[in-house]
């Protein structure tokens, strides 16, 4: 079961307690014990045990001093603290922040690559430093040669340089470094390396067109580039990231050969405002496992007065239809959080008209199936209140053919950040609607039909915003419903 090891800056117990009553905060979604946590770092399956670093800032709940949380799982889905491993170290090129990487296996060794930041590294950029763990990766050593590649390529004009994947091709390790190319679009920067330490500059793998507006805009820079093969084919997933405060993560398929990627058309990984940042790791059993950051979708005061900010999402495998669609289904890992279930059975769903009276919860796991008919939408609605002043709203729309997650009237604060949000979701003559839903505290993830995710935050304010219901507009009927009470996966019991 999860345990911390070691308190972290605050006090751990005052926190605690106070932290434990906060009816937003999930209860099986991880995070850290307090403060502020933002995108999965160095996720790895090493000695049996799965390891989530995560950028962390250890003196509140606000982006700033970025170090390495870390926490460690043998089973997915509960977690034990361990203490950070990694800080920013005074003089050296990571002094005002261990900002984000991966991990890796060099021969039996446990090797991290990450971006350090500092203001007088030249041209102010992050650069790419390097550490290696002991055999139980509870201590990580830095190189005392960091940064392990000095700039970006002199001859590019870039917006930004930072994050990294790595993996190795026969002897020769190769690197992808997230970027941006002044007044072209975001890109990811190759490298090789024969030893980790020694780098050579290759190529831009993937450019974006920051002109480009159809079908999906790439922005202007990349954040966390992720490349890994998958089904026969290469997946490059990175992060849009440009100062119109545009951020969401996109997926190309396509090959790779001979350092040269040849991707597809760009689609959206999750269609939520929250999910940011994913990172994968190849499992012992040979699964391709995912995490993202969900982001708050509140004001920078209120995740202060919180005490904390920001989740991981839940672990989603990830598998590449025949069609070139990533799916991303949830670990079957997290059935063992189930506990009080409710079923109900075929249902014909009228519009307003309550389906589900006296089942409430703000920790559920809901998997419905609806046959939509000739309706012109179905729903199922959250964290509802009696009166509906207070509800989230997962929602089907045919005219367009879209899967929505509505929280415009999820909260009553003036401080949350309601908003519409959704992707296409065109069903096949005959296949109904089905919909897989996380409800935990402030978050909420929906994976629909294994091909459609949106997540999202939501922050009601009232006691009694509870109910969940289904409704419709027109002849849509209900075919199955499982609802699961999720525990916590802090539990000791």
């Amino acid at each position: 079961m999860a345990k911390t090891t070691e308190p972290t800056r605050h006090d751990a117990t005052e926190a605690g307690e106070r932290l434990a009553l906060d009816p937003h905060r999930p209860g099986y979604h991880f995070l850290p014990p307090a403060n502020w946590m933002n995108d999965p770092n160095g996720l790895i399956h090493w000695n049996g045990q799965y390891h989530m670093f995560y950028q962390y800032n250890p003196d509140g709940a606000f982006h700033a001093n970025m170090h390495w949380g870390h926490a460690v799982s043998a089973d997915l889905v509960h977690w034990e603290h361990l203490p950070v491993a990694l800080a920013p170290t005074p003089g050296t090129p990571d002094a005002e922040g261990c900002y984000s990487g991966c991990a890796i296996d060099h021969d039996g060794v446990p090797t991290i690559i990450y971006s350090g930041h500092n203001r007088a590294n030249p041209g102010q950029y992050q650069l790419p430093c390097l550490a290696t763990g002991d055999d139980a990766l509870r201590t990580l050593t830095k190189y005392a040669g960091n940064p392990i590649i000095p700039g970006p390529p002199p001859d590019l004009d870039l917006i930004g340089f930072r994050d990294h994947c790595v993996w190795k091709e026969g002897n020769t390790w190769y690197q992808v470094i997230g970027a941006g190319i002044a007044g072209v679009g975001g890109t990811t920067l190759l490298y090789k390396s024969p030893d980790l330490l020694r780098w050579e500059y290759v190529q831009p793998i993937c450019v974006g067109d920051v002109n480009e507006t159809a079908p999906l805009w790439t922005g202007s820079m990349w954040e966390c580039p992720d490349l890994f093969p998958l089904g026969g084919q290469h997946v490059l997933i990175v992060s849009v990231w440009d100062n119109r405060h545009t951020h969401y993560s996109i997926y190309f398929v396509g090959t790779y050969a001979d350092n040269v990627f040849s991707p597809g058309a760009p689609h959206k990984l999750d269609f939520g405002a929250s999910f940011y940042a994913p990172q994968s790791l190849r499992d012992a059993t040979g699964r391709r496992i995912m995490f993202g950051w969900l982001r708050e979708e509140r004001d920078t005061q209120a995740q202060r007065d919180a005490g904390w900010s920001g989740v991981m999402s839940l672990p989603r495998v990830l598998v590449l239809r025949p069609d070139g669609v990533l799916t991303m289904r949830p670990a079957p890992e997290l059935e063992r959080l189930r506990g009080r279930h409710v079923y109900a059975g075929a249902l014909d769903l009228a519009k307003a008209a309550s389906k589900l009276a006296g089942v409430r919860g703000d920790r559920l796991e809901i998997v419905a199936e609806v046959d939509l008919g000739q309706a012109d939408q179905a729903s199922v609605v959250l964290r509802r209140s009696p009166d509906g002043a207070e509800q989230t709203c997962v929602r089907y729309r045919r005219a367009d053919s879209c899967l929505i997650l509505d929280t415009t009237r999820s909260s009553l604060s003036p401080a949350a950040h309601g908003d519409v949000h959704g992707g296409p979701l065109e069903l096949t003559p005959g296949e109904p609607l089905r919909l897989r839903i996380f409800l935990d505290g402030s978050v909420v993830e929906v994976f629909a039909n294994d091909r459609v995710c949106v997540s999202g935050r939501i922050y009601p304010t009232r006691a009694d915003s509870l109910g969940v219901d289904l409704v419709a507009e027109g002849a849509a009927r209900l075919t199955a419903l499982d609802i699961w009470e999720l525990r916590s996966i802090w539990d000791q019991s």
